[in-house]
């Protein structure tokens, strides 16, 4: 809708991205695991920067305790599959956008099939076993990418597999045992981590798409209980 170089102008004005910047944006084809904490802010901002074809795979139904941090959703779309709140989000931001809705529980059985159309994986699942089998199918697939995660008042962010580079396997090469791990039903979480982890992991996304300087081989740790930042480098 409207004028494109009026609408993303002020990303077109950065040198290092122009309008050939823009049209790689409008070409991209990115997945993104997950509709809730994390997907969220990704979703938002990637549709926001004219990425042309955004998809989301979730299999899960939006709950009340969501919404204080799930910001594409809202009260009345509670009870309906997220996909479909994000599908309705993305059209009434973006209408150029080309957006597909996978309601659907990733599997070993199926994850090549969902993830082998993408350009680029986004991962804000919220456990292990599902960032475990998003990694080996990017992996085996040659695909990039976007690693995210949080906790209480933590979260981690990293590039894999971009280029040859190193992947999760390869930082933590087993997931921990499930009744080990803490989780924000049991620890809760303030609503702005995963706006700030999940919009750093837009910003790593965009910089993919348009060849920009690309963080790799390293893990972003990010402490806001002491306004920490620091990178591990693997």
């Amino acid at each position: 809708m409207g004028d494109p170089f009026l609408r993303y102008s002020r990303q077109i004005f950065i040198e290092e991205i122009g309008i050939e910047g823009q049209r790689k944006l409008n070409a991209a084809n990115v997945l993104v695991v997950g509709a809730g904490g994390l997907g969220s802010p990704v979703t938002q901002y990637l549709a926001a920067a004219g990425v042309g074809k955004i998809a989301v795979v979730d299999f899960d139904v939006l709950e009340i305790h969501n919404l204080n941090r799930q910001v594409i959703h809202t009260e009345q779309d509670v009870g309906k599959p997220k996909v479909e709140n994000a599908e309705k989000f993305v059209s009434a931001l973006n209408s150029n956008v080309h957006f597909e809705a996978i309601h659907r529980k990733l599997t070993p059985a199926n994850s090549d099939e969902i993830i082998r159309p993408y350009d680029i994986v986004v991962d804000g699942s919220d456990n292990f076993s599902t960032r475990y089998l998003v990694n080996d199918t990017c992996v085996r697939l040659q695909k990039p990418l976007v690693y995210g995660s949080i906790f209480k008042n933590s979260g981690q962010v990293a590039v894999f597999n971009y280029k040859g580079s190193k992947h999760l396997r390869q930082l933590f090469p087993e997931p921990p045992n499930a009744e080990d791990v803490p989780d924000c039903d049991r620890f809760g979480v303030l609503g702005a981590l995963p706006g700030i982890v999940g919009s750093m992991m837009a910003m790593h996304t965009l910089q993919i798409i348009l060849e920009l300087k690309v963080m790799y081989n390293q893990l972003q740790l990010i402490d806001t209980e002491n306004w920490n930042f620091n990178k591990i480098e693997f």
